[in-house]
């Protein structure tokens, strides 16, 4: 199993945890456990493409147009004669 360490705590946060440990029967390591996976199980992170961050990070830009160059004729494809 994996460990954590927390630093910087604080105080009012440790003695929640330590109150809501005492008050379910379990030790101060259980409690922060249970409440972690508590909140991690209910909200998943969700799966997000590459289009999909783009999207969500310039929708805010509409109405812009960008200004888009004329086409220039192709040119004439390589002989390897």
């Amino acid at each position: 199993m994996a460990r954590i360490t927390i630093r910087n705590l604080d105080e009012d946060i440790l003695q929640k945890i330590r109150l809501r440990a005492t008050g379910n029967g379990r030790s101060m390591e259980e409690e922060a456990r249970a409440i972690l996976h508590h909140a991690l199980a209910k909200d998943p992170m969700p799966e997000k493409g590459l289009g999909t961050t783009i999207h969500q990070l310039f929708k805010t830009a509409s109405g812009i147009e960008p200004e888009i160059s004329p086409r220039q004729p192709m040119r004439k494809s390589p002989s390897f004669d």
